[in-house]
Order: C-alpha cells, then sequence, then structure tokens
C-alpha cells in the first residue's frame, strides 16, 4: 500500500490510539503525515504530543489554541438549545469533533495534503462523527481510519505495538489498559477497563476534575451568572470570555463535586456503551440557562424549543452538526435568544446545583402584579378562567356523555 498516499493530516491527540495510527500510517503507507493537535482545554496533554510526534519523524506539526472557537462557536450556541442527549448526556465529546474536523480540512488544503486520518475506532460514534465533518467541508477529501484496517484489535495489542516502537503511553496502570478518556474545556469522558461492566462502580481515583460530594465543602456556594442574548457574559460580576466562563465554571463545580455522570448510552453505530462523564460547567450552564429562559421566553417558543431540542442533541450526538438541518434548527434557536438576558443566581452544594434566583429587568415576562395571590387590582378578572376551562374540558365533556349513553344503552 506504499505510495497510496503522499502526505496524510491525522487528528493527533497523544493518547494511544493516535499515537500508535501516526506510527503506524508512516510504516503501512510510507506516506508524509502532519500531525494536528487542537487546543479545546485538554491543556498538559499537549507538550507530550508535540514531543511524540517529533519523536517520530513529524516534521509539519500543528498544535493549535482552539479554545475561544471551541466554546464561542460550538459550546454557547449548542448551550442556547439546552441540548441533552437521551436526558443525561452533555455531549461534550460530540461537541468538538466539528471543530476538529474543519481544521484538519483546513490544515490538509495549507499544507497540500491529499488524505485525513484519525484515531477513532470502528465501533464508536467519533468515526462518524469525524468523517461526516470532512465530507461536510471537502467532498472529495479521502479518509483514512486505521482502526478499520489494521489487526491491532484491543488495547492491550495497541499497547504492546507502543512498547515495541518506544511511544510512551500516560496512565498504563499495571493491572491494564489505560481508560479510554478523552478532555476538553467542556468535560472529559472515560470509557474501557471495568467500566465495561454497567454492574461496576467507577473508581473513585479514575476522577480528575471534581471532588466526590461527600468530601466536597460543608457549606455551600452561590455563584451569580450574568446573561446577554441567551449566552453567559459574567461569572460572579466579572467579565469573561466564553473559554474563561467555562474554566471558571468547571472550577467552581469541580470544587462542590457538580458534573459527575455514568451513562449507558445507545451509540449511533447501533450498540449500547458505557461511559463515565465529568462536567461540571456545562451542569451548571444548562441549569442556569433554563432559570434565565423561565422568565424571559414566551410560553409557547419555550415548548417548541423544548420539542427541538432532542432532534437537535441526536444531529450533535451522531455528527451532523455541519447538517444543513442543524444550521436551520440553530437560526430559530439563535433567534429565539434575542431577549434573553439578565441575571440567575444557583447555590452549588455536594454534587447539586440549585436555582435561588433570576431576574431581568429588560426581558422579563414574570408580571408579579399578575401572578401575586394578593389583590392584583383588576389586573387579571378571575371569573375568566370559568370559559376558558369550559372550551377546554369540551371534547372530554362529549367522550364522558357518549360513554354514559353507552352505558344506558
Amino acid at each position: 500500500m506504499k505510495g497510496k498516499f503522499k502526505k496524510v493530516v491525522l487528528a493527533y491527540s497523544g493518547g494511544l490510539d493516535t499515537s500508535v495510527a501516526l506510527k503506524w500510517l508512516q510504516d503501512t503507507y510510507g506516506c508524509e503525515v502532519v500531525s494536528f493537535t487542537a487546543d479545546i482545554g485538554q491543556g498538559e496533554e499537549l507538550e507530550p504530543a508535540r514531543k511524540k510526534a517529533k519523536k517520530l519523524g513529524v516534521k509539519e506539526i500543528f498544535v493549535d489554541d482552539l479554545r475561544e472557537e471551541f466554546a464561542r462557536d460550538f459550546v454557547f450556541p449548542m448551550f442556547r438549545a439546552n441540548a441533552i442527549y437521551e436526558g443525561e448526556y452533555l455531549l461534550g465529546t460530540s461537541i468538538a469533533r466539528p471543530l476538529i474536523a474543519k481544521r484538519q480540512i483546513e490544515i490538509a488544503r495549507k499544507t497540500g495534503a491529499d488524505a485525513v486520518a484519525h484515531g477513532a475506532t470502528g465501533k464508536g460514534n467519533d468515526q462518524v462523527r469525524f468523517e461526516l465533518g470532512y465530507y461536510a467541508l471537502a467532498p472529495n477529501i479521502r479518509v483514512i481510519a486505521p482502526w478499520r484496517e489494521w489487526s491491532l484489535t484491543s488495547r492491550e495489542k495497541l499497547l504492546e505495538y507502543a512498547e515495541k516502537h518506544g511511544i510512551p503511553i500516560e496512565g498504563r496502570k499495571k493491572s491494564g489498559s489505560p481508560y479510554s478518556m478523552d478532555a476538553n474545556l467542556l468535560h472529559i469522558s472515560y470509557e474501557g477497563r471495568l467500566l465495561e461492566d454497567p454492574s461496576r462502580e467507577p473508581e473513585e481515583d479514575m476522577w480528575r476534575w471534581t471532588v466526590s460530594p461527600e468530601r466536597a465543602p460543608q457549606r455551600g456556594e452561590v455563584a451569580e451568572l450574568q446573561y446577554e442574548r441567551g449566552d453567559i457574559v459574567a461569572v460572579n460580576g466579572r467579565k469573561l470570555s466564553p473559554a474563561r466562563v467555562l474554566a471558571e465554571l468547571n472550577r467552581l463545580g469541580g470544587k462542590h463535586g457538580v458534573g459527575r455522570l455514568d451513562l449507558v448510552e445507545n451509540r449511533y453505530v447501533g450498540m449500547k456503551s458505557r461511559g463515565c462523564y465529568e462536567t461540571p460547567g456545562g451542569t451548571i450552564m444548562l441549569k442556569a440557562h433554563r432559570a434565565i429562559e423561565s422568565i424571559c421566553l414566551d410560553r409557547e417558543v419555550a415548548h417548541l424549543k423544548d420539542d427541538l431540542m432532542p432532534r437537535y442533541a441526536s444531529l450533535i450526538y451522531n455528527g451532523y452538526w455541519w447538517s444543513p438541518e442543524r444550521a436551520l434548527l440553530q437560526t430559530l434557536i439563535d433567534a429565539s435568544q434575542r431577549g434573553v438576558s439578565g441575571r440567575v443566581r444557583l447555590k452549588l452544594y455536594k454534587g447539586s446545583v440549585a436555582v435561588v434566583g433570576r431576574d431581568s429587568k429588560a426581558d422579563s415576562l414574570f408580571d408579579p402584579g399578575i401572578a401575586t395571590f394578593e389583590d392584583d387590582r383588576g389586573a387579571y378578572d378571575q371569573a375568566d378562567a370559568s370559559g376558558f376551562i369550559r372550551l377546554n374540558a369540551l371534547r372530554m365533556r362529549i367522550a364522558a356523555s357518549r360513554r354514559q349513553r353507552r352505558k344506558r344503552g
């Protein structure tokens, strides 16, 4: 197969799969490999990735700081929709893939590469997310998916390959291969090892961002978030960029044990998978955004958004960020946020997030003069409710009358 590709841009995290993939691409295709590592908030993984790529003979190494773009153009738009997959998952891995695919295609064009590659397995969702992104942005690009070609069919075989070729792997344990982890500014995910048995509790030392709720501070902490047009612009009175908002909420949530999730989810490729997630900042964001919307959004707009959200979340989970239908839904969602501004106060305490206040001077639809149980000075005529109720009960009254006639007959 040597000579089939001249230059390949590899989405390179520096972890086990992509470190092996880099060497495998060189050996299998004899091609030049361009490594691309996206800095989307994983922090300490970046320099080891650069060093590993250099050690393996890579000449063109891209390590791009995409944290602000990730938060501003991908995470924040997703949270305007209150997107959550299967009732629990905040889509931390899913939302990162379209950005990585976008930048990978840009680098391929810049370096004259004739193919792109990724380290996603043939059993997972990420292969779909990456490749749908590639084809949406560069319809004639050629794609290499090593996991669908090589004979390294287990993590132990990958570790053996890495050891044979002198590739260092972070996090190896004597008891077996490390967890399969994905980290970015929104979350960390964990799969593999004992997590493959859904009946077993995760090891406490697996978690990296959050303290256990039992060890969290004995006193709760109140955080105040300021919103403009559906996005957080300040935390506790400090104006922050989108990436810094996420970082600060991760710090606050992690301190109080907020954002742990143990989930068995339905993958797009058809199987069930058990994974664990830490999403402290995202958990806070979802709670706060629904709170500010509760006083700013018209009832039917809010309900329409809730109806559309599962479809929107599935599009992201399944890899269709760049699809026309996702773009169409985003236009509707963003239009709904024009009047979503104000402040939300939340109490963080031992793994929980509770809304303790929300207000919006300019955009609130909550009118205490109408909602009050006290004298509303004629703002609402309670007698009007009789006709409203009788009209809404009409179809049920007709059905009840028919049942009674049948019983008598």
